[in-house]
This record gives C-alpha cells, structure tokens and sequence, in this order.
C-alpha cells in the first residue's frame, strides 16, 4: 500500500539573482548566485532525461505560479513545473514504499510536489498529472515517480492559458 501525499504548494525564494528569461527559451535562465546549497538531486534522473542529475529550480514573480527547473550542467534544458495545487485541487498521488523509501519521506510535510507542464503553442498548455516529481524538501533529493493510482490521472490535463 503507497502513501498519499496531500500537496502543498512550496514557498519560495524569489530573489532578483532569477534573472531574465522569456517563458518559451531556457537558455536565458541564470542560476541564483548561492545555488550551491540548492541544488536538487535527482539520482534516476527524470523520465527520458536519466543522464541528467542536478537541478535548481527558478522562479519569477511574474511567471508566478509556475516555476523553471533547469539543469544545472546543460542551462538550456529546463522544464516548467507547477504545483498541483493550482491546476488540480484534490490532488492526491499514491506513492509506493519503494519511492517513499528511495526519498527518504518520514512524513507527508517532508515532500514538494510539481508537475511538468508542456506548451503547445502560445495558446494551449497541459500539465503531466500521471508522473509527478518529488523532491524531499529535508535532503533536495528528487525522483519522477508513477502513483500507484496513476491509471486516476491524465497525462495531459488540459490548463488554463492567458491571453
């Protein structure tokens, strides 16, 4: 039996040190000038980008709910990510013992939920609900994992796009 983990939506540091990026080109992110004491690991990688193990994640109060997180050795690799929280009330992911273990989760407060989000165009976005990434807030460990309950939760869950 896996644990279901309600999601908080994490608070962050958005410091000016983000830097500027447009939200369709990655190459402009800058990494915060203390990342080293943030980095996040992910020892599997994520799902289609195994090879790559360290991240950060970015933010800009503008782009505020969503936020980058971008590989550290390759700044033109990043992804958007949001917490469910804002595109999926409810949310609830059945993490498996194993991943619960690989993590280090003691306890449901101890993870950081986001999703990764696709842009399809200026004019249509979609949120992955069936592979969410976890990050161990303790430790800045991370894994993409696949719920227990997965089969519940769209691949491709249709978001709200600003004009």
């Amino acid at each position: 039996m896996g644990v279901v983990f309600a999601v908080a939506r994490p608070l962050l540091s958005t410091s000016g040190n983000n830097a500027t990026m447009n939200s369709t080109d990655s190459s402009t992110l800058a990494a915060p000038a203390d990342q080293g004491g943030h980095a996040l690991s992910f020892p599997a990688g994520l799902l289609g980008f195994e090879s790559f193990k360290h991240y950060v994640l970015l933010a800009r109060p503008e782009e505020a709910p969503f936020l980058w997180l971008r590989v550290l050795d390759r700044p033109e690799i990043a992804f958007l990510v949001v917490s469910p929280t804002v595109v999926a009330p409810g949310y609830a992911p059945e993490v498996s013992s194993e991943d619960t273990r690989f993590l280090d989760l003691r306890t449901p407060a101890d993870a950081l939920i986001f999703n990764i989000v696709t842009l399809h165009g200026t004019d249509h976005a979609t949120v992955n609900l069936k592979g969410p990434v976890l990050v161990n807030r303790r430790t800045l460990v991370g894994k993409q994992v696949i719920p227990l309950n997965a089969g519940d939760f769209p691949v491709c869950q249709p978001i709200p796009v600003c004009p």
